[in-house]
């Protein structure tokens, strides 16, 4: 269970009294275990119905306790368990309803050998999102998608719908173009995120591929400990070279 803020400097007098906490809050609280989760992913959320948070008269969002841990269990269910939205969103409606709600399992196949482990391919089919959807997530156009997709800032999987993680991209480019940074200005630094994937997947290639599949399932945990360590690399990097202090 997440453990939630009993208030402080930054929640505001009224969140403190209430225990209800602004989107900024609840954003600070969930990094502790989920480092990549952004405004924007907890806005899709909510646009999701995985959330339903207070609103204030001005249209501001307050979250509950119970909210923040809701969260949780989605993000978590997302990264350990790779369940499609809709799934996560019935389960956690049943345990709410007091039902018996058994994690449901995605992607798994049964022989008389036992469970296995899904494929890549199989994985690959989870928490995805339409090409609608994902304009309506971002607040974006149809030509501003165009544009980006041009530069190679998002790319649609085969079948033309969009991994989760396009909507954080997509927010997070939109917000940078409020600054005048345009998408052809952000060519460099898909190439240095590629670089970096490159060299996690390098390492953990050779767990990937082994026929065990615990040790499948390390790789997968030592790749999201890889990219975590080579993002935090990159951010203090960044700072360094500006040679100033940020948050």
């Amino acid at each position: 269970m997440l453990q939630t803020p009993s208030g402080g400097a930054g929640s505001g007098t009224a969140a403190r009294d209430s225990g209800l906490m602004s989107i900024g809050t609840v954003l600070n609280v969930l990094r502790d275990e989920f480092p990549e989760v952004t405004i924007s992913k907890i806005r899709f959320l909510e646009s999701e119905g995985l959330i339903e948070p207070q609103r204030t008269p001005s249209g501001y969002r307050k979250f509950s306790p119970r909210d923040v841990e809701r969260l949780g269990h989605v993000l978590r269910m997302q990264r350990d368990h790779y369940l499609p939205l809709k799934v996560i969103r019935e389960h956690l409606d049943a345990m709410e309803r007091g039902e018996a709600a058994p994690l449901p399992v995605v992607g798994r196949q049964r022989s008389g050998d036992g469970d296995h482990e899904p494929a890549e391919a199989e994985r690959s089919t989870v928490a995805r999102i339409g090409r609608d959807e994902l304009l309506a997530a971002a607040g974006i156009d149809e030509a501003d998608l165009r544009e980006w997709e041009s530069y190679g800032l998002l790319s649609p999987l085969a079948d033309g719908v969009y991994d989760a993680e396009a909507v954080t991209v997509a927010a997070l480019v939109a917000e940078l173009g409020r600054f005048g940074i345009e998408p052809r200005h952000l060519r460099v630094m898909k190439a240095a995120a590629e670089r970096e994937a490159g060299l996690v997947d390098q390492v953990v290639a050779p767990l990937k591929r082994h026929r065990n599949p615990q040790t499948r399932t390390l790789a997968e945990a030592r790749t999201r400990e890889l990219a975590a360590l080579t993002m935090k690399l990159h951010s203090a990097l960044v700072k360094a070279a500006l040679g100033v202090r940020l948050p």
